[in-house]
C-alpha cells in the first residue's frame, strides 16, 4: 500500500539559522515517523534574497534580469543544502534538488515566472528509496535551460504546485504565525484562528493584502484541490486548513492593504496610463471615475516607476490604505461600514465592490483603528451572538 505523501514548506524565517533549520528537521522527521512520504520545499535564509538584491543594484541600479535570477536562486540553494545536511546527519536520507534539477519547468519571464509544467520523475525515484526530497523553492528553468525566479513569495507557488503534481494527500506552509487568522493579530488583538477557511475566501484575502499565503499559491490549491494547511514552525498545533468551495461567514476575514497610493489625472489621460502601466508591469488596483477627473489606485513602488514616465500628467497624488471585508454578505454592508467609521472620525474615501469582499479607501494612520471597529462590529460580536444563539437553541 502506498504510503500519504506530504508537501512541506519553509519560509526563510523558519530556516533563518542553523538552530531553527535542526527545529524544522524535527517536523519533517515527525511527518516522515508517521508513516508518510516527506517533500519539503525550502525558502532562503530570512534576509538572504534582500542582501543578493542590494549586491545586484551595488553593480548596477537596474541589473539584467536574466543575472538576477541566477543571483537570488542562489539563496534557495543554501537553505536546501543545509537542511538536507541536517536531516542526514540525522539519520534520516534526504537529498536536496534545485528548481531545475527538481523538474520545474516555467516560461521565459524573469524575476516573476510561471510554472507551466513538472517533470516529477526524479522526485518520484527518491521518495521510492524512501529519501526525504528537498527542493528549492522560489525557483525553476525554463526552456532555454536559463534559471527564472517567481517572484517575492514563489515558494508558496512552487510547494503547492509540487503538491498537485505529485498528487500529494496535504500541502503544509509552515511560516512564524500559527494559522490563518480573521485579521491580522498585531492589529487587531482579539482577531481569531481560523480552523477551516473556504478557498474562495482566502483566494480573496491573499488578494485583498492577508499576507499570510502567497496569491498564486491559493489559486493553484484551489484550481487542483491541494488541501492547505498553514501551521508554525515554532508551535504544534494543527494551524488552519484551507479546503471546499462555500463560505459560511457573512464576514470571515478582514485584509489590510498598505504603501498604496491614490492618484489623479484628467479624464482623456486614463487610456494612456492604462498603456503605460501595461508596459511597466503595474497592476492598477482601483480605476475611479469622476466628472472631469479619474482617481486610481496603485501599489506605492509602482508609482514611483510611473512617476518616473508620467509625472507631468498626474494632479495630484496621496498615500492611502485599503481595508478588505471578506465573506458571504458584504455588499450590504457598504452604508454601515461607511457610518461605523464615521461614528470614530474616520473618512471613507472610496468604497468597491466585489462579489465577496468590500474594499475601503482610507487614511494610511486610520487603518488599524478602521480595522478594530469593522472587525469588533462584524465579526467578534457577530460571533459572540451567533455563540449564544447556539446555546440557547441547545438548552
Amino acid at each position: 500500500m502506498k504510503k500519504p505523501l506530504i508537501v512541506q514548506k519553509f519560509g526563510g524565517t523558519s530556516v533563518g539559522s542553523i538552530e531553527r533549520i535542526h527545529t524544522v528537521a524535527k517536523h519533517i522527521i515527525n511527518a516522515k515517523n508517521d508513516g508518510n512520504q516527506v517533500v519539503v520545499v525550502v525558502s532562503a535564509m530570512s534576509g538572504e534574497t534582500n542582501r543578493l538584491m542590494d549586491l545586484a543594484k551595488q553593480v548596477d541600479s537596474v541589473p539584467t534580469a536574466r543575472e538576477l535570477d541566477v543571483l537570488l536562486s542562489a539563496g534557495e540553494q543554501v537553505s536546501m543544502a543545509l537542511l538536507a545536511m541536517t536531516l542526514n546527519k540525522l539519520g534520516y536520507p534526504a537529498r536536496s534538488l534545485t528548481g531545475a534539477q527538481a523538474g520545474i519547468v516555467t516560461d521565459n519571464v524573469h524575476n516573476d515566472a510561471t510554472i507551466k509544467q513538472i517533470d516529477t520523475q526524479l522526485i518520484d525515484e527518491l521518495l521510492a528509496e524512501d529519501h526525504i526530497v528537498v527542493v528549492a523553492g522560489f525557483q525553476g528553468i525554463n526552456e532555454k535551460g536559463d534559471i527564472t525566479t517567481l517572484g517575492r513569495g514563489g515558494s508558496d507557488t512552487s510547494a503547492v504546485t509540487l503538491a498537485g503534481a505529485l498528487q500529494a494527500d496535504e500541502c503544509q506552509i509552515f511560516t512564524d504565525v500559527d494559522g490563518i487568522y480573521t485579521c491580522d493579530p498585531r492589529v487587531v488583538a482579539n482577531a481569531k484562528k481560523l480552523e477551516v477557511i473556504d478557498f474562495p475566501s482566502m483566494e480573496e484575502m491573499a488578494r485583498k493584502g492577508a499576507k499570510v499565503l502567497h496569491l498564486p499559491s491559493v489559486q493553484y490549491a484551489w484550481q487542483h484541490n491541494v488541501p492547505l494547511r498553514v501551521l508554525s514552525t515554532f508551535d504544534t498545533n494543527p494551524g488552519s486548513l484551507v479546503k471546499g468551495e462555500e463560505c459560511q461567514d457573512a464576514v470571515c476575514g478582514i485584509a489590510l492593504q498598505r504603501d498604496m497610493r491614490l492618484i489623479s489625472i484628467e479624464k482623456e489621460s486614463l487610456e494612456s496610463l492604462k498603456k503605460q502601466c501595461l508596459m511597466l508591469g503595474i497592476h492598477l488596483w482601483n480605476v475611479i471615475e469622476h466628472a472631469e477627473w479619474v482617481d486610481v489606485v496603485l501599489k506605492e513602488d509602482a508609482y514611483s516607476k510611473l512617476e518616473l514616465v508620467f509625472k507631468d500628467k498626474i494632479r495630484n497624488s496621496g498615500s492611502v490604505s485599503l481595508l478588505t471585508a471578506v465573506g458571504l454578505h458584504v455588499e450590504g454592508l457598504v452604508e454601515q461600514s461607511c457610518a461605523l467609521l464615521s461614528e470614530v472620525a474616520i473618512d471613507v474615501i472610496h468604497v468597491s465592490i466585489n462579489p465577496q469582499s468590500l474594499t475601503l479607501v482610507v487614511e494610511p494612520e486610520s487603518v488599524d483603528k478602521a480595522a478594530n471597529v469593522l472587525h469588533e462590529h462584524y465579526i467578534t460580536s457577530a460571533k459572540a451572538i451567533d455563540c449564544l444563539e447556539k446555546h440557547a437553541f441547545w438548552g
